[in-house]
């Protein structure tokens, strides 16, 4: 389908009880095409009294029992159908997605939208299947239900808007509960689009509310509201804690997906060329902006020179460029000030003594766009600002290690704790390291493999709790144990 930005590009409004709405104060804010720095479209500007007010819906929704006491088969049902109607409009979303994040359309079609259907279908499904625990003792029978928590805030980050949004509202939804998202300010196009999906496939108004606005203001009220039992955020630690000191004002459970600097580890036995093609993988897909990027890449001296050599020709082979073109594999950043910010610390890892390997200046030739050039930075320390600090763009620092201890001290030396990559052909080692590097998720001779049954989150300031699976259902339902004297 040959879709244009004047087809699919819309001002979007807040939705909220099933209809499209402007904001009570009228008042919007524009977001911006990263390829080209153009107005796209304006958007509604949600503010407190706009977050209250879909808060007010989702929870007279909630307690009329229309989705949380409807049969978990019709329900699923629902789910499923609006899985079916968002990769019937595929071509339309990933569009969007392109044009909203500045992201290889490539991406959005292949990767993003599909899996946000699948995270719909998945957790649909598995609603089925949940169980309910029975317990016998002599003169007493316990079992446990698990019911929809309630209304569920859920504030999604703006480098993987359409898929984090399914990944999140999926769960909440087929466990019973209404919803209220809020997308980020920079992308929210795609994510306003899932309402008309939802009123196609009969989710009935007021299960799912969407409010765009700034964190500041509808945020924070969605996160200290005394009517909201769940909140699942995802974006930087310092947004993190204070969305947990608010929900702790009305003790609201968190789940908290935070930021990360995951140490990339090849060892001398790995196979080269794989490590070369999935670490390039690991940190300039999505430009980089992505909380799993493999950032530091921790590579055994006796191959580092080999292997930088490698890895720098594979670099030379990117593609940056405009994110519609079907051969790019890099886009542009999200905005002209993480633009800066990404080049602000390249200029900094340069004045701590890192090496500069290639790139590391904003691709002007490619015209008002926020092109940032694949940039490598090798002989780092991991003392570095630039190995401590999530600089969530196309930057990698490599750092040498010479044994097996010391990937491990060095991978560990650091606040965050979200992911990892061990590349190595011996099997014990593998598991060793596997083990004693502390992250929420591991791979091994891989990268950014997910199973949707698997618990999902980081460790130390990289988040609190998981998700994923049976671990979803548990967040986002209360358990009740009720006994009965035979």
């Amino acid at each position: 389908m040959n879709l244009t930005q004047q087809q699919v590009i819309k001002d979007a409004k807040l939705f909220i009880n099933g209809e499209y709405r402007d904001a009570f104060s009228g008042e919007t804010f524009d977001t911006i095409d990263p390829s080209t720095n153009q107005k796209l479209a304006s958007v509604a500007k949600a503010n407190e009294e706009d977050a209250k007010y879909a808060i007010e819906v989702a929870q007279r929704t909630f307690e009329s029992g229309i989705w949380s006491e409807m049969p978990v088969a019709e329900r699923s049902k629902i789910l499923c159908k609006m899985s079916d109607l968002v990769m019937e409009r595929v071509d339309e979303l990933a569009l969007v997605e392109t044009l909203d994040v500045g992201k290889p359309i490539k991406e959005s079609r292949g990767f993003d939208i599909p899996r946000a259907a699948a995270n719909l279908r998945f957790f649909a499904e598995m609603a089925n299947y949940i169980h309910h625990e029975h317990y016998d003792q002599a003169k007493y029978m316990s079992y446990s239900k698990y019911a929809p928590a309630g209304v569920t805030s859920l504030i999604i980050p703006w480098n993987l808007p359409f898929m984090q949004m399914t990944w999140k509202a999926s769960a909440a939804l087929a466990a019973g509960n209404t919803v209220v998202v809020k997308p980020a300010s920079y992308t929210p196009l795609s994510a306003v689009m899932l309402g008309e999906i939802a009123n196609e496939a009969g989710l009935p108004p007021g299960v799912l509310n969407i409010i765009t606005g700034p964190g500041g203001t509808a945020g924070t009220t969605m996160t200290n509201h005394p009517s909201v039992r769940r909140i699942s955020f995802v974006g930087d630690s310092t947004t993190g804690r204070t969305v947990m000191q608010n929900a702790a004002s009305q003790l609201i459970p968190v789940s908290l997906e935070l930021g990360g600097k995951s140490a990339n580890i090849v060892f001398e036995d790995a196979d080269l060329d794989e490590a070369v093609a999935g670490s390039i993988e690991a940190i300039f897909r999505n430009q980089g902006e992505i909380c799993l990027a493999g950032s530091r890449l921790l590579v055994q001296e006796s191959v580092y020179d080999l292997f930088l050599d490698k890895f720098l020709k594979a670099v030379r082979k990117i593609k940056v460029g405009n994110p519609l073109d079907e051969t790019t594999d890099m886009g542009a950043l999200v905005s002209k000030g993480h633009l800066d910010s990404v080049d602000q610390y390249v200029q900094i890892g340069l004045s701590e003594g890192a090496k500069l390997a290639i790139g590391g200046k904003r691709m002007l030739e490619l015209g008002e766009g926020n092109f940032y050039e694949p940039t490598v930075l090798y002989d780092v320390d991991n003392k570095m600002r630039v190995a401590q600090e999530e600089i969530f763009g196309p930057v990698l620092v490599i750092i040498p290690f010479k044994t097996e201890e010391d990937a491990i001290r060095i991978a560990n030396d650091s606040i965050y704790g979200l992911a990892g990559v061990v590349w190595t052909n011996d099997l014990r080692r593998a598991h060793r390291v596997a083990a004693k590097v502390n992250s929420g998720l591991l791979w091994i001779n891989c990268w950014y493999y997910r199973d949707l049954r698997t618990p999902f989150g980081g460790a130390k300031a990289s988040g609190i709790g998981r998700e994923g699976g049976r671990h979803s259902f548990e967040f986002y339902t209360e358990a009740k144990t009720i006994t009965l004297k035979l």
